[in-house]
């Protein structure tokens, strides 16, 4: 979830129905089978995720809840199917699987107050091979992906892209992301901006050569300089996910 300019948000309300796009400054991903997308009833999509077992995808918290003109509501497990090994969202290839459970931490009640993490439990199991959890080190070079836009007004992309920014330390991070907590939450970006997650790319996984170390939760604009983007720290999470 990204906070922008009120322009940018007003245009986000209209342009919601759409598929999102891919992060910002990245390239075309390479073959990433446990990079997942989540589709709703509709058969639109509306975030990433990343298979951490067979049967089990990580995600956002803030990606079960569905924002309407009416309310905020609690996403069903039956509205809810995963794409997994599909880089090109209107391609036929990869696995679908439909959702039977799920889990949001239940201290989560906005990104910026942390606790952004929720996993699903698919009703079948995938036959990819998951991503391993791990520690997020400071000054390491992370690889974020993602069906997100590739600019704050651009148009959508349908394929999955994936930009590498360096992980902040934590005295960076809150120097810079008001209400920062260590304990939930990593930050990544260059200070000059130019390389981020963006809008829909909520959910998708971070990830240091080649293990999970966060799912993108938010951030003040894309690619905005000294507005690195916030992520929920995974290994906190571990033993709950």
């Amino acid at each position: 979830m990204r906070i922008s300019a009120p322009v940018f948000a007003v245009l986000v309300l209209v342009l919601s129905a759409l598929p999102a796009d891919a992060v910002v400054g990245g390239r075309a991903a390479p073959v990433t089978p446990w990079a997942v997308a989540l589709f709703d009833a509709a058969g639109n999509f509306f975030c990433g995720g990343a298979l951490i077992g067979p049967d089990k995808v990580v995600t956002a918290a803030h990606c079960t809840v569905e924002r309407t003109a009416l309310g905020d509501r609690d996403r069903l497990p039956a509205d809810l199917t995963v794409v997994a090994g599909r880089a090109d969202l209107d391609a036929k290839d990869g696995r679908t699987a439909k959702v039977a459970g799920i889990w949001r931490h239940p201290a989560f009640t906005d990104v910026a107050a942390g606790d952004d993490v929720a996993t699903l439990t698919l009703a079948a199991a995938l036959p990819y091979r998951p991503v391993r959890v791990a520690e997020a080190v400071p000054g390491r070079t992370a690889t974020v992906y993602g069906w997100g836009r590739t600019g704050e007004l651009r148009a959508p992309s349908r394929t999955l892209r994936q930009v590498d920014v360096p992980i902040r330390s934590d005295a960076e991070c809150a120097a810079r992301v008001p209400d920062y907590r260590p304990d939930g939450m990593l930050c990544a970006g260059f200070p000059e901006g130019g390389r981020d997650a963006c809008e829909g790319d909520s959910g998708g996984p971070l990830t240091v050569a080649g293990e999970l170390v966060g799912v993108v939760s938010y951030g003040r604009g894309c690619a905005r300089p000294d507005q690195p983007g916030v992520y929920t720290r995974l290994s906190r999470y571990q033993d709950r996910i």
